[in-house]
């Protein structure tokens, strides 16, 4: 599995804009994930699809990290990802949510949950990274 994490510091996503994530999904992947917030200690929003992962199979996790600590996850079973493919993710910055765009088409939004003026965050590990765009 492609266990390298990539970190990016100083990233500026202000609200209303997106970043769009490409990448692809090894074979041999059974998860991968997507953090974006102010640091590595406060994500306001943890992305991790689990392909087939800690007892959870064709599941996407949703969760916020305030200071080290991780909210109350939220679970969505629309699943457009497998392993062997390239995929695209779009993360949409609103005032109070996260829209996330998925490759099919769906969407669902998350909420912040913690005051945040700037994404300058940017984690993602298992997925091997062809492209990230700011929009």
């Amino acid at each position: 599995m492609a266990d390298k994490t990539i970190y990016f510091y100083n990233f500026s996503l202000k609200r209303g804009h997106c970043v769009e994530v490409e990448g692809f999904i090894p074979e041999d992947c059974k998860e991968f994930f997507i953090n974006l917030g102010t640091d590595i200690k406060n994500f306001v929003i943890h992305f991790d699809v689990r392909i087939d992962y800690r007892g959870y199979k064709r599941v996407i996790i949703l969760n916020s990290f305030k200071d080290g600590v991780f909210g109350e996850e939220q679970k969505e079973t629309v699943f457009p990802f497998q392993v062997g493919t390239d995929t695209k993710v779009c993360f949409q910055f609103e005032q109070d949510k996260i829209i996330i765009l998925l490759p099919a088409g769906n969407h669902f939004s998350f909420p912040v949950r913690f005051p945040i003026e700037e994404i300058s965050y940017f984690e993602m590990g298992h997925l091997q990274l062809k492209s990230i765009t700011l929009k």
